[in-house]
């Protein structure tokens, strides 16, 4: 049991950020010293980075289980030990012996009693590491401190979203991460957006140093083609607040500790500016394919390139096609417009939903004239009403069917010279439209000459279940019709989702609409072809709206097929699918 103590309100939380070598003596000397270091602000919580017993390269398994921990061992109780002396709970991630000679990477929670309280194995491996170590087989369990819940997860982990979304959606308020990662935007993205996603803090602890014995660095950074230098751990450890908002960041290099006064009770506030509560209207019955495993891809690749384009308004996308015949060819070039979301109704405001589906009909008419002759397709949402056919035995006997409105459904659209050609009903309610009476069942999906392409509505844009379905399904491009309120939003989460899913997004809104392309340089272990590595794994290219009018931008549809980040590890057909029940 965990003892008891005094509940702070807030609490100090703190990040170390080191290196280690291939000597574990030496390295537990490091931990410690920096722990002692750490302790002297006072912290409620330490986190320490992963792997923080041995560098993560090895001879063989039988390397990879001499250097690994026994739970009781001198280093896990060295560990304890410091704990215990500054009376504070401490967290990192070691690789652990498990029986048959197996081993995992672990992350470890201690107590203010020295005592191991919760332990959690990394659940997915990233490159190198599936050659050695074994992907946990249950989930971490949400830890119950005096002071708060918190949850256990590391590095590979927090590049897809579903081990940190699964400790949120059970009640954690504080995630610690653990990595060891060279990657840069793993730092400017991959954390922060699993704090402002779930609307929890997170502390993340990274490393520094050379992630590989040192006199290997040059014969691997030439396999991978990079410069020796990448290969080194890209620190920016952070602590990060429940909106994303960065408290305290170390440098790119050197060791350093990282301090900031949580009140863990923000994490408690699920509600949006609209209203939305994003854990009480998430849909687990619309998630199930998240427990199937994943399937070889079932369509043919897209297109190499394509161009798409925002607008932030319908009015500024008729004006563009009126301009001048040179306008209106450059604009018939584009394969993809996307439009905010109710871009047929003023302001995007429904105050009255019958009108807004007669301006949502004239709109699509009108968007139909203005593509004729052409094969761009435009998307936007629109309101509709939908009728309810029942048949009614009258006293004679006979059946008829009586229609009348009886739903309201707040639905993306994909326009063509033909007319509307794709459906896809909001799926999540939504604060800001409290009209909607009927959500969709399903996201559905449509191929297009140059690329299979699926529909984003509104809301749906904020919850990363969404974008993984649309994965799962092969889906290419997606146009998400919506409207930004979060800085996050626009800064981290659309990214993310581009990123973990390895798709094409084309976002329009009313403010911070963007082009959001699939970078086909994305594998380590193959030569990039159309840029150097300069840090970035997966990071989408990313070209946003900064001025009126249409922002134009090509996308690679053919770029989506590739989401091997790393040798046997893929963003989307690794995901942890055997955990899935946390989700659903």
């Amino acid at each position: 049991m965990t003892q008891k103590l005094p509940v702070p309100h807030p609490i100090r939380a703190a990040a170390v950020q080191l290196a280690v070598t291939n000597d574990v003596v030496a390295n537990l000397a490091t931990c410690c010293r920096l722990i002692d270091e750490a302790a002297q602000q006072r912290p409620h919580i330490v986190t320490l980075p992963e792997f923080c017993n041995h560098l993560a390269w090895y001879e063989d398994r039988d390397h990879s289980y001499a250097v690994a921990l026994e739970l009781d061992g001198p280093f896990l109780r060295t560990i304890g030990v410091k704990a215990a002396e500054h009376r504070l709970y401490l967290s990192l991630n070691c690789t652990v012996r498990r029986p048959e000679k197996k081993v995992t990477g672990t992350n470890l929670l201690f107590g203010p009693d020295g005592r191991l309280l919760a332990q959690a194995d990394k659940q997915v491996l990233m490159g190198n590491e599936n050659n050695f170590l074994e992907p946990a087989g249950q989930s971490c369990e949400i830890i119950y401190l005096p002071w708060g819940r918190v949850g256990l997860y590391c590095c590979m982990d927090g590049v897809i979203f579903e081990t940190a979304r699964g400790l949120a959606v059970r009640g954690a308020q504080l995630l610690l991460n653990s990595l060891n990662s060279f990657a840069k935007d793993e730092g400017s993205l991959h954390i922060p957006v699993r704090a402002a996603e779930n609307k929890v803090f997170v502390i993340a602890a990274n490393k520094v140093g050379p992630l590989v014995p040192p006199e290997m660095l040059a014969t691997v950074a030439a396999r991978l083609q990079i410069a020796p230098e990448q290969l080194h751990g890209a620190g920016h450890s952070q602590i990060v607040a429940p909106d994303g908002t960065v408290l305290a960041a170390a440098p790119a290099s050197g060791e350093a500790i990282i301090w900031a006064d949580l009140d863990l009770t923000q994490a408690d506030d699920k509600l949006r500016p609209d209203g939305t509560d994003i854990m009480q209207t998430r849909r687990p019955s619309l998630y199930q394919p998240f427990r199937q495993p994943p399937q070889p891809r079932q369509k043919p690749t897209g297109a190499e390139e394509v161009m798409a384009a925002v607008a932030e308004s319908y009015s500024v996308l008729r004006i563009a096609y009126s301009v001048d015949d040179a306008t209106q060819h450059a604009i018939r070039t584009m394969q993809l417009i996307v439009l905010p979301e109710l871009a047929f109704v003023p302001e995007g405001r429904v105050t009255d939903p019958a009108q807004a589906a007669e301006q949502a009909a004239e709109g699509v008419a009108q968007t139909q004239a203005l593509l004729s002759g052409t094969e761009t397709v435009i998307a936007t949402t629109i309101v509709e009403l939908m009728e309810d056919r029942r048949r009614k035995t009258e006293d004679g006997g006979i059946a008829s069917v009586v229609r009348r409105p009886s739903s309201v459904q707040h639905t993306a659209v994909l326009i063509s010279h033909k007319g509307i050609i794709l459906r896809q009903p909001q799926l999540h309610a939504c604060g800001r439209h409290p009209w909607v009476t009927a959500l969709g069942e399903e996201l559905v999906t449509l191929d297009l000459p140059w690329g299979r392409l699926g529909l984003v509505a509104g809301n749906d844009a904020i919850y990363p279940e969404t974008f993984r379905l649309l994965a799962l399904q092969d889906v290419e491009v997606t146009a998400v019709s919506t409207q930004i309120l979060e800085a996050w939003e626009a800064s981290l989460g659309l990214l993310e989702r581009a990123a973990e899913n390895r798709l094409n997004l084309v976002v329009g809104s009313r403010r911070d609409g963007m082009v959001l392309a699939a970078d086909p340089d994305f594998t380590l272990w193959t030569p990039w072809q159309k840029r150097p590595f300069d840090g970035n794994i997966n990071y989408p290219i990313v070209t946003r709206a900064t001025a009126p009018g249409l922002t134009c931008a090509p996308i690679y549809p053919a770029a989506s097929a590739n989401r091997t980040i790393s040798q046997k590890t893929n963003v989307v057909e690794s995901r942890p699918w055997w955990l899935a029940e946390t989700l659903l």
